[in-house]
């Protein structure tokens, strides 16, 4: 792909959240062995199921549950530095291990910078500065700065890099050049960053806390704001730019956990989770997570149950396979667009609905004092790891149970009158006649090439791609003019959705978007 040089807001956005979603996706593995060895070494849990024998302290599996805690532990302890390296990573445009290695050098020398001002101006010794203000980052003690500080330097990084990578020096010091330079101009770059966040970050850091004690004393108000955000970003794929702060940073609250301050919403979980003081878990937190259980396990099922019901008795069984494939990977991963986005381009006024009950889910789950966490997807896994097997007493989770089958029924009576009263073409509602037919492994192969060629074209062919990528379930595509994009034969390829503005164009293809974008890839590497 050619290089990119300008593009819009929008674009640039786009591509912030793609960059997330390499580092967010490691958190359900870290999550599933940190819920899974710290609930099974818990001293309360092997005592309430009498476990003493085979799990209790000294015994083997005991040993291997620490382990599990300990390695996922990790994971969310150094998570700056992780958003440093997948940020760097997904900005770059190539030579992404340079711009991995150069991210790395950047976060070590901003934060011994900081560390060494710190130091320096005696501000290192206890007491010195305000609690929860300064902390050890990858065993250097610098200025608490979470995932910003990893974000700023990916960002920073991947600028320098996409600019010089391709540097020519002069004949003396040639063998500097190139993707050689990117770490040392990066070094040295990150030396002033690190002066300029001593005296500039502490501001940001009052702010932050401020911006997040508005939102925190606000209440219920607040929680329904969120779920409501949150949940409308989605279409443009901006969601993650918008929950990650308050997951992350003092924006989503601060606790002291063990003789430590926790600052970012999924932190403080996380802590509690690993500390075994903790007897219930803090709802001031997890007013930022919980909001999802009911509407991913329970609302955009009965969503789909009601768009099966009206479809055309001819077109059911075609139609109950594909709302039934997303209904399941709603409630067991917690990926919802699938469904969303069927019902989006069809019938916008129930994606505002949907956005609203969203908020709604989130404020009740916190008057309900609901104290389950999430790693990245709010679904079956996560309730069973992070609710039910913490225990009731310590989440309240049986009351995303009873909630969640209220949302299924509201669900599917409002979205069953809504589709019949306007005639919405949903799944199973078209006019063509679906087309059936089994395929052999030829036919498959054939089809990949075809679809590949298919998707190229209406992104207005080769030339008119700047850059290609993707999330979890979009295809996400800078190109050069947007008006060459063919949203008709898009779609034609499977697409639910298409997203375009300025030069972002995000196509929505599910869960198997990664695998369409690797064959995009080997189509373009096999005509170029």
């Amino acid at each position: 792909m050619k290089k990119l040089s300008q593009g819009s807001a929008f674009s640039v956005l786009q591509r912030v959240g793609r960059s997330f979603m390499l580092p967010i996706a490691l958190l359900p593995i870290a999550g599933l062995l940190l819920g899974i060895g710290s609930s099974l070494t818990n001293v309360t849990t092997i005592q309430t199921y009498n476990l003493g024998s085979i799990l209790g302290p000294g015994t083997f599996l005991n040993s291997v549950m620490q382990i599990l805690a300990q390695t996922g532990n990790i994971v969310f302890a150094n998570l700056p530095i992780i958003f440093a390296l997948g940020v760097a990573l997904g900005m770059a445009e190539k030579e992404h291990g340079t711009a991995v290695l150069s991210a790395a050098i950047a976060f070590f020398i901003m934060h011994q910078t900081i560390s060494t001002l710190l130091a320096i101006n005696g501000q290192l010794t206890e007491g010195a500065m305000l609690e929860g203000t300064v902390a050890n980052v990858v065993g250097i003690r610098s200025l608490e700065m979470g995932v910003f500080g990893g974000i700023i330097v990916g960002l920073g990084v991947a600028a320098l890099h996409n600019r010089f990578y391709k540097i020519q020096l002069p004949s003396v010091i040639s063998f500097f050049g190139g993707v050689r330079f990117v770490p040392i101009i990066s070094t040295f770059a990150y030396i002033l960053v690190g002066i300029l966040m001593y005296f500039v970050w502490p501001y940001i850091q009052r702010a932050i806390y401020s911006l997040g004690g508005l939102v925190l004393s606000s209440g219920y108000f607040g929680t329904f704001i969120y779920g409501t955000i949150e949940r409308a970003l989605i279409p443009f794929g901006l969601h993650h730019v918008f929950y990650m702060p308050f997951w992350q940073t003092g924006l989503g609250g601060s606790m002291v956990i063990d003789g430590q301050t926790i600052m970012g919403a999924q932190n403080i979980f996380f802590a509690q989770l690993a500390s075994p003081a903790t007897t219930e878990f803090s709802v001031e937190a997890t007013r930022f997570m919980s909001g999802k259980f009911p509407l991913m396990i329970f609302g955009l099922p009965g969503a789909a149950l009601a768009m099966y019901s009206v479809a055309k008795p001819s077109k059911k069984k075609v139609a109950g396979g594909l709302l039934l494939s997303a209904a399941l990977t709603s409630v067991i991963t917690g990926i919802t667009e699938p469904i969303e986005f069927t019902f989006l381009f069809v019938a916008p006024v129930l994606y505002v609905i949907h956005s609203i009950f969203a908020g709604l889910a989130y404020m009740i789950m916190h008057i309900l004092n609901v104290g389950v966490g999430m790693t990245f997807s709010g679904g079956i896994i996560d309730l069973f790891l992070f609710g039910i097997l913490q225990g009731n007493d310590k989440t309240h989770w049986l009351n995303v149970i009873w909630v969640g089958l209220i949302y299924f029924a509201v669900y599917y009576f409002l979205f069953r009158y809504l589709i019949k009263k306007y005639n919405f073409v949903t799944p199973g509602r078209e006019d063509d006649e679906a087309d059936t037919r089994l395929y052999t492994r030829k036919d498959v192969n054939a089809a990949k090439e075809d679809k590949s060629a298919m998707i190229v074209e209406g992104l207005g062919g080769k030339d008119n791609l700047a850059n290609i990528d993707c999330c979890a379930t979009r295809l996400r595509v800078t190109v050069k003019d947007s008006s060459l994009v063919d949203d008709k034969l898009l779609k034609e390829s499977g697409a639910s959705g298409i997203i375009k503005s300025g030069s972002g164009v995000q196509v929505v293809y599910g869960p198997r978007v990664t695998v369409i974008k690797s064959n995009i890839e080997d189509y373009l590497d096999s005509i170029s």
